[in-house]
């Protein structure tokens, strides 16, 4: 967009997020949660005084994070705010569990099954007890932060059942993440349907070790919000728009 000669605005939730961005020409960098709707339209208003606001709001968001785009989309309606949503595209391996929640691991005889759980750590407690009942053995990759360590912890998970891991490490994108489910000879995984490299590496995995794949669902989208899943479409779209 930069290129394209767009002034870009980025918000992100974390000082970490913000790093890939600290050295483009952005008019703005914003760090923080937007929590609720009215730190969104606080935003919106001081874009306005700032620099007469924005012509278009990218939600860019990760597939599961619904608060935040539905949010998005109250406020952009309300202040008649143009919006579009980018959403990461979804291809799902043949043969992978599709499921609703990690609830629906309770359909499931797990006996003895080693479950690697890599679905971050909001519902990290519950889904594993819910493996757990089924009779699966769980371990953890979690997110090298406070919040998705004491997750893991509140698990009562063995310590040597849990790895604090960065996705997409290592020379080779995936090894770590494969020399996991080797090291601890993982029988399935348990994931989300999130798109994007992170899906793509625990289907390969799990396809390479002939391994069994647990994917939620990704939530419904939005509704009426125009959305894209590749760069062409977002920049024909404003092009046209």
């Amino acid at each position: 967009l930069i290129l394209k000669g767009w002034d870009v605005s980025v918000s992100v939730v974390s000082a970490q997020a913000s790093l890939p961005y600290s050295q483009l020409p952005l008019c703005s960098l914003l760090v923080g949660s937007l929590d609720g709707t009215e730190a969104i339209r606080k935003v919106l208003k001081n874009a306005s005084e700032l620099h007469n606001g924005f012509d278009w709001i990218v939600d860019a968001t990760h597939p599961f994070a619904q608060v935040i785009s539905a949010n998005l989309k109250t406020v952009c309606s309300e202040l008649n705010q143009s919006l579009i949503r980018f959403e990461r595209s979804c291809e799902t391996l043949k043969g992978a569990f599709l499921i609703e929640s990690y609830k629906d691991l309770l359909k499931f005889d797990l006996t003895r099954q080693k479950l690697l759980f890599a679905i971050g750590s909001k519902f990290l407690p519950e889904a594993i007890k819910c493996a757990s009942s089924s009779g699966a053995i769980p371990f953890a990759r979690v997110l090298p932060t406070v919040y998705g360590i004491k997750k893991a912890l509140a698990c009562d998970l063995p310590h040597d059942h849990i790895a604090v891991l960065k996705p997409l490490g290592g020379e080779l994108v995936g090894e770590y993440e494969a020399a996991l489910c080797r090291q601890w000879k993982i029988t399935g995984v348990v994931s989300r349907q999130s798109g994007g490299p992170t899906q793509k590496i625990w289907q390969t995995i799990t396809q390479e070790q002939e391994l069994d794949l647990w994917l939620i669902s990704r939530p419904q989208r939005v509704e009426n919000v125009y959305t894209v899943t590749t760069y062409s479409e977002f920049f024909n779209f404003l092009e046209k728009n």
